[in-house]
């Protein structure tokens, strides 16, 4: 992909957590058509776009934000879905140029054609621009801030660490402020499955040993599949748990809030101490309350051959990267 852009000029965009399908430090990458896109990417692909290349993706509710994105039926750009299922291409969206391939065939067709010329108006460096904007951690309630914390992770971890995690509102701190570098560093549901995470980082240990593994969980997704920390410990699994406690169902309550504001109901989670639930496993670990505290604690943790788990206490109100729920809300 990264090939085919460079010698076509085209910008690329990542779908739903697969990220690590380009580096993401290339400077044609403008980012993820997901959750939360950046937004000078959305708005490029609904105003600017006039032909869009899919390559492999399905072009779900996830990818086209509610398909809202690009238009039902008919997008309203020229589109070029390439999927090595024929039945999936026009599932949803008329293609205008279908083409049943896998996308490793395509694009080696794709690259060995003769570029066209074409006039560089800057749009690629601006949407590039706007993705590297969109990294930059931004100010939320509380003391643990888990923006700086994921981008510290970019900063210290090598190219080929591997980040799993399941599903919940922490996420979109992983997917907006890590940048992939290598493929097949992230793991995570495309389903939208809470507790994938946790044995997903198991087997990526398994399978790669001696590459380095990072669990990042919310308190209620970890909790769906927390027992698993028996098979790691079993197996002497140095997997780093990273585990994101708000005390509640995050997602879900942001739902509540939205459609019934200040009337929400069984969101609230009675956890355990994360860390004395870990050591009861023979896993050792450490409970983190300022943002400033996160790198020698992750430092500790990546140096520990027994695993480790960090559990850091975020605040309820910092729900995403730019938005709050109100400071209080009682469950009815």
């Amino acid at each position: 992909a990264a090939a085919v852009a460079e010698r076509h000029a085209l910008p690329v965009a990542t779908t739903f957590r697969c990220q690590d399908y380009i580096d993401n430090a290339h400077p044609n990458y403008a980012g993820v058509l997901g959750i939360a896109p950046v937004p000078e990417l959305a708005s490029a692909v609904r105003d600017d776009v006039d032909l869009l290349i899919a390559v492999g993706a399905r072009l779900g509710e996830m990818t086209t934000g509610g398909y809202d994105l690009l238009g039902i039926p008919s997008p309203r750009m020229r589109l070029a879905h390439v999927h090595p299922a024929a039945d999936e291409i026009g599932r949803v969206y008329r293609a205008d140029v279908p083409i049943a391939a896998h996308p490793e065939s395509f694009l080696s067709a794709f690259l060995a054609l003769a570029p066209r010329p074409q006039a560089d108006d800057g749009w690629i460096s601006r949407l590039n621009a706007a993705y590297e904007r969109y990294r930059i951690p931004t100010e939320v309630p509380g003391p643990v801030n888990m923006g700086p914390v994921i981008a510290h992770l970019g900063e210290v971890l090598p190219d080929d660490a591997i980040l799993a995690n399941g599903a919940g509102n922490y996420a979109v701190w992983a997917h907006r402020f890590y940048r992939h570098r290598r493929f097949r560093t992230q793991l995570a549901p495309t389903s939208g499955s809470m507790g994938y995470g946790t044995p997903a980082a198991i087997a990526a240990k398994l399978r790669h040993p001696g590459r380095e593994v990072v669990a990042i969980a919310g308190d209620g997704c970890f909790l769906m599949s927390a027992q698993e920390l028996a098979t790691a410990a079993r197996e002497g699994l140095a997997i780093v748990w990273l585990v994101v406690n708000n005390g509640i169902y995050g997602t879900i309550r942001m739902h509540q809030e939205r459609a019934h504001p200040g009337h929400v109901i069984a969101t609230e989670l009675t956890n355990p101490d994360f860390v004395a639930y870990a050591a009861a496993f023979g896993i050792p670990g450490e409970r983190i309350e300022r943002t400033e505290a996160f790198p020698e604690a992750f430092a500790r943790a990546r140096a520990s051959d027994r695993g480790y788990l960090i559990e850091l206490k975020t605040d309820p109100r910092a729900i995403t990267p730019t938005a709050t729920l109100p400071a209080a809300a009682n469950e009815a």
